[in-house]
């Protein structure tokens, strides 16, 4: 009889901070130290405030150490933090990962509206990127995102595409749906 695995733990931390080489070497130092890894990690800049996610895995101790080592380590280095236990995503192997672009000018409800129709197709979101600049030629506020998405299986493409165009066009963006390359494929 064959011992049973044990299920990967996770911990997901979020958390706020003027500088992102700092908070980002203090939390992978204390995972490293906490005999943890880094499984995914994510650093954006918002203003002069940087916004850093890192799912971290390691044993049930592990990540307990590094978990009640995180509230002093924010304090002593001037950042917010957030934990949350988590498990590892379920394999999903019939879903197909697509891509949505989208370019408009800025409205405060385009983003909730391209999440509403998302949701009433029952369509998974993996990932959001989204900015705002001014058009050089107008002045104007621009938007652009892209949402990477999981389309469930026996999704009929050509139909959700149709969808999809038609919905942008109503709102008047410029929004193209197709399905998600590898950045480097080997």
């Amino acid at each position: 009889m064959s011992t049973p695995t044990v299920r990967e733990q996770f911990l997901v931390i979020s958390a706020l901070g003027a500088n992102p080489m700092e908070l980002t070497n203090v939390l992978c130092r204390a995972s490293h130290e906490n005999r943890c890894a880094v499984v995914t990690s994510r650093l954006t800049r918002h203003g002069e405030c940087s916004a850093l996610v890192l799912e971290i895995s390691g044993s049930w101790d592990g990540l307990a150490r590094l978990e009640s080592s995180l509230p002093a380590l924010a304090k002593r280095h001037a950042f917010t933090v957030n934990v949350v236990r988590s498990a590892a995503l379920e394999n999903r192997p019939q879903a197909l990962p697509y891509v949505a672009y989208v370019s408009s000018a800025y409205r405060s409800d385009i983003i909730s509206e391209l999440c509403q129709f998302f949701v009433d197709h029952n369509i998974d979101l993996e990932n959001l990127t989204c900015d705002t600049y001014q058009a050089p030629q107008t002045g104007g506020t621009m938007l652009n995102a892209t949402f990477t998405v999981t389309l469930p299986a026996g999704t009929q493409i050509s139909w959700l595409r149709d969808q999809f165009l038609d919905f942008a066009d109503a709102m008047n963006l410029d929004a193209l749906i197709e399905p998600w390359r590898p950045q480097n494929p080997m």
